[in-house]
């Protein structure tokens, strides 16, 4: 059966259409779910390697810590902690769950092309033109967003928590699924701050946002910026800092798209009124 027409589809027919790209999605990401729970141990591999100290993160970070003769934490030979399971299933469940967010991610440039699928039809012929390139850009950002998350925060959050000590009786044995969600929340958390210069950029195209809106309020996504890297970092000047500046530039690249977006508006109502 061809596909309809965008001006000939009913609501309903909106709905079941949004229904096969949803479709679509799922199984794409149960697809990618499924190989990493076969390849169990590369994904383990990468989970657990920001443990171990000769993690390049830091690495790195001991190189600058005895250059600059500060906190020498990141040269210990091991973190102090040990990674434990508290339950029958734990390990089971441990396995199926990192499987998932793992297809989350391997599957994301294609969840992106199956959205872009939906709403495409209903954009203007220049529209879909000047939106090229988007799955890539998404997806681009998503996975540096990941790497940065990965290499960056989740390294300097273990390294504070497991390093601060409430009481020296009390060792660091934490539970398998609380080590998990640390690696997986920094992770998949940036991934999705860096789609900032996306959102702005369609939130642009429909007027919710204008180049002068995010300049006046520029102060106020400072002071934002630096509560939610105080949130997703450990308390400390350095690592706050190390993660507020990505995501500062993120917002002066999304204001210049804004204005890129904005300026090609003008241009276009500019030549309808001389037409």
């Amino acid at each position: 059966m061809a596909k309809k027409n965008i001006d000939e589809m009913s609501f309903l027919d909106h709905l079941e259409d949004l229904r096969w790209h949803l479709i679509r999605s799922v199984v794409s990401i149960v697809i990618a779910a499924t190989l990493a729970f076969i390849f169990k141990d590369f994904i383990v591999g990468i989970i657990m390697a920001p443990k171990h100290m000769d993690f390049p993160t830091y690495v790195g970070l001991c190189k600058v810590s005895k250059f600059f003769g500060m906190d020498m934490s990141f040269c210990a030979s091991e973190l102090p902690f040990v990674i434990e399971v508290r339950s029958v299933g734990g390990q089971f469940s441990a396995h199926i769950w990192t499987s998932i967010y793992a297809g989350l991610v391997i599957a994301f440039p294609y969840v992106l092309y199956q959205l872009w699928s939906f709403i495409s039809p209903g954009l203007q012929d220049n529209e879909r033109k000047s939106s090229r390139g988007f799955i890539f850009i998404a997806s681009l950002l998503f996975f540096l967003g990941v790497a940065f998350g990965y290499y960056v925060i989740t390294p300097l959050s273990l390294n504070f928590l497991t390093n601060y000590t409430f009481a020296e009786e009390v060792s660091n044995a934490f539970d398998l699924s609380s080590y998990n969600s640390i690696v997986r929340s920094s992770s998949l958390a940036s991934g999705f701050v860096f789609e900032l210069p996306i959102i702005v950029y369609f939130l642009t195209k429909i007027g919710l946002v204008t180049p002068k809106f995010l300049r006046k309020y520029r102060k106020y996504a400072l002071v934002i910026v630096l509560i939610l890297s105080a949130v997703i970092t450990p308390p400390d000047i350095t690592s706050q800092i190390i993660v507020a500046i990505p995501i500062l530039l993120l917002y002066q690249v999304s204001i210049f798209i804004s204005g890129v977006v904005v300026r090609n508006q003008n241009r276009k109502s500019s030549r309808k009124s001389k037409k």
